[in-house]
């Protein structure tokens, strides 16, 4: 579980009663996107021919410059979490990244969801023992690609969320 319980009005845009702008959801929808792209190499090694965890880090920048509608984003979120199901460890980790990169645009909060499961993806593909040091590498390479104007929201979503999305924010 990746959500909280309460949704915080900082990601819920201000159309629906929050305080997100816009062009802030399109900055955490890129960022998520880059997170999830960053390990997809792990899931392509392991399924080289299934192209929906691409597509939906494809869908998800695709909504941000308006040319699919956050309906598509959404079900090309949804194909690579299926795309998931049937792995273990790192290719499993790296499907769900790249499917919660894809629903960034339906609900904004799920930017954490794929740099948390990017980071598993990191760790689970560590030689034993490195899967620590590999996940902080990650989680630091994720907040160097932090855009300014979303970077402090995002840190402090890490912060208040660690615990439900296990622990891998600290970095």
């Amino acid at each position: 579980m990746i959500l909280p319980k309460v949704r915080d009005p900082r990601f819920v845009t201000i159309r629906r009663g929050g305080t997100l702008t816009d062009s802030n959801h399109h900055l955490l929808a890129l960022w998520a996107a880059s997170c999830a792209e960053h390990v997809l190499y792990l899931f392509e090694a392991a399924r080289p021919e299934d192209s929906r965890p691409r597509k939906a880090i494809e869908h998800a920048r695709a909504w941000v410059r308006g040319e699919v509608k956050m309906m598509q984003a959404r079900a090309a979120g949804g194909h690579a979490m299926g795309a998931a199901r049937d792995l273990r460890g790192a290719a499993r980790y790296a499907a769900y990244a790249a499917g919660q990169a894809g629903v960034v645009a339906h609900v904004a909060a799920h930017e954490l969801g794929a740099a948390a499961y990017a980071i598993k993806a990191a760790r689970a593909a560590a030689p034993q023992g490195d899967g620590e040091a590999a996940g902080r590498l990650e989680c630091q390479w994720q907040r160097d690609q932090l855009p300014e104007a979303i970077r402090e929201l995002v840190l402090d979503d890490q912060r208040l969320r660690n615990d439900i999305c296990w622990s891998v924010f600290d970095c």
